[in-house]
Order: structure tokens, then C-alpha cells, then sequence
């Protein structure tokens, strides 16, 4: 059964008269074709102004929508081959963390990206997307692997933030981040990363330094959620949606600031209504950019990439 989201009941109220309607026409033989044009006219109308009018915290619910696709999900739809490769040579393997070799239309890549998962046990073995050291190693690890045989890496993030347990930070989570912004700054082959949900604090950090960040529609990209953000101002989580219209978090808010590169459209109402559409958007861009970025040799990749980061937060007062 679909999740619905408090903003998109009334719309799925709609949707729910139109079949019963197209029911009964078939049931009694009762030619209802103008009825249900208008009904479709007036979901659409609805659908338009509901979706171009979201807030801050209603875009982040939408990253967050159970039915959402997760990076497996995009593999599944956007390659042709996908070669698993697992664990960081140093302590084991990270389910939260996913990623091998892959083909996207004749292109082999690098795919590497955060897995929640859908049903409980899922979620405790991906540990909700949580990457712990580990992770982060084995993605250094298999970008190294990229570049030594000269694939772009594709990146995509989709976490509530990095592992914060005691035994996390006891096998150095903050140095295996620190340690994937700085190999990532001068990695010599293409990097392309995209927030395909949600894209918290350094967990998502530790894998989007790239040629190109991109961002989903409804996605959102920030130090801290919007939940954490209001305990520690207001000592409590009920002002999640004053905080995140406050962080100014979404892909619009980011392009803006220039903190990424561009937006990836989706389909009207989110990408959790429509799989195989918003896999076809991704594919195209990210071929697109492959194709952009090979134009260019390794070391103006490099220098434009520690260009763009470095300038980041950087202003001037007159």
C-alpha cells in the first residue's frame, strides 16, 4: 500500500474518486469520458501548485519517503553489469555502503553509493544508511581502484549522517572521512556525485567531494537535520520546520549558494511515484556529464575541483 505524506492526501483523495468513478462507468456502461478528463485536469492542476509550493521541511519529509529509490534501486535500473566489491582490507565489509564496477550504456564506471534499507532486518544489517570507518575505507578503497584503471566514479548519497557510536569513533570515523575529502580532492579521473536523498553532515561529505555535485529535486544537503538542529536550539524537535527553513537545505537553497553544480529534476509529485522515469533523468545526466568532463585533462579536473571547494564560504567585505 502507498505511504502518503500529509501534503499529498488531498491529492490522492482525487485520484481515489477517479477510480471509483471509471468503476462504476464500467460496472453500468455509463460513458463518463468528459467527467473523468476533468477529474485528471483537476489532479494535475493540484498536483502543479502542491509540489511547486513545498516547504523546506516538506521536501525533506519527501527525501526521506519510504517508497523513495535507493542507490540499489538506481543500479538495478541504470545498469547493465554491476560487479560488487565488498569490505576494506583492513576490517570487514560495510552494508551501508555499496558499490563495484558497472556499466551505463557501453560506459564502464565506478558506482559507490549509501543503501537504507526497506524492511526491518534490512535496516539493521545496512544500519539505516549509517556508514561506519569501514565504509568509508572500502569506497576510498574502490576509488583508488577507479582511478588506477582510469573509470569515472559515480557517487550517489543518501544518508541520515555517519555512524556515531562509541565503536565507530574508536576505529577513527573522523579520520576515514578526513582522510576520503582529501584523496577525493585530487583523485585524477572524473567525479561526479549526486544526493539522491538525504545528504547529512560528514556522512554524506565523506563521499561528494567531486568534478560535479549534484542534487535531487527533493533531496536535501546540510551539517545537520533539521530535528538535530532544533534539539540543540530549542531543546526539543518540534521545530524541526522552523530550523530547516532556516538551514536553507534544499537543492534550490544550494544551487543558490553555490554549493553545488545543478539539479536534477523529478518527476511531478517525487521520484518515489515513478522508478523507471527518474532512473532514465539519472542515467542521462550522469552520461552527460562523463562526456563533459572527459574533454578535460586530469589536471584541470583537479585544479578546478580544489577551486571550487576551497572558494566555497569565502567573501569579501567592501
Amino acid at each position: 500500500m502507498r505511504t502518503l505524506l500529509d501534503f499529498e492526501k488531498p491529492i490522492a483523495e482525487l485520484e481515489s474518486k477517479l477510480e471509483d468513478m471509471k468503476r462504476l462507468a464500467d460496472e453500468n456502461s455509463v460513458d463518463v469520458s468528459g467527467a473523468v478528463r476533468t477529474l485528471n485536469d483537476n489532479i494535475e492542476q493540484l498536483k502543479k501548485e502542491t509540489f511547486a509550493n513545498l516547504t523546506r521541511w516538506q521536501r525533506v519529509q519527501l527525501s526521506r519517503h519510504p517508497d523513495r529509490p535507493y542507490t540499489l534501486d538506481y543500479i538495478e535500473r541504470i545498469c547493465q553489469e554491476f560487479h560488487e566489491l565488498h569490505g576494506d582490507r583492513t576490517v570487514k565489509d560495510d552494508p551501508a555502503i555499496v558499490g563495484g564496477f558497472a556499466s551505463i550504456d557501453g560506459q564502464s564506471v565506478m558506482i559507490i553509493g549509501q543503501q537504507k534499507g526497506r524492511k526491518t532486518k534490512e535496516r539493521q544489517h545496512r544500519n539505516f544508511g549509517m556508514p561506519n570507518p569501514e565504509g568509508y575505507r572500502k569506497a576510498l578503497r574502490l576509488m583508488k581502484l577507479a582511478e588506477k584503471f582510469n573509470k569515472p566514479i559515480i557517487t550517489l548519497i543518501d544518508t541520515p549522517g555517519a555512524y556515531p557510536g562509541l565503536e565507530a569513533e574508536e576505529r577513527g570515523q573522523g579520520e576515514a572521512i578526513a582522510r576520503n575529502l582529501k584523496e577525493m580532492m585530487v583523485l585524477k579521473v572524473p567525479v561526479i556525485c549526486i544526493i539522491i536523498g538525504e545528504g547529512a553532515s560528514g556522512g554524506a561529505l565523506g563521499i561528494a567531494i567531486g568534478d560535479k555535485v549534484l542534487m535531487m529535486e527533493n533531496t536535501w544537503y546540510s551539517v545537520i537535520s533539521p530535528e538535530s538542529c532544533s534539539s540543540i536550539l530549542w531543546r526539543s524537535w518540534n521545530f524541526k520546520e522552523q530550523a530547516a527553513e532556516a538551514l536553507k537545505l534544499t537543492a534550490t537553497d544550494m544551487l543558490k549558494n553555490k554549493l553545488i553544480d545543478g539539479v536534477i529534476e523529478e518527476p511531478l509529485g517525487g521520484a518515489h511515484l515513478d522508478w523507471e522515469d527518474m532512473s532514465r533523468r539519472l542515467k542521462k545526466r550522469i552520461l552527460h556529464e562523463i562526456s563533459e568532463l572527459e574533454k578535460k585533462t586530469p589536471q584541470q579536473r583537479i585544479d578546478e575541483r580544489i577551486d571550487k571547494f576551497c572558494s566555497m564560504g569565502v567573501f569579501q567585505e567592501l
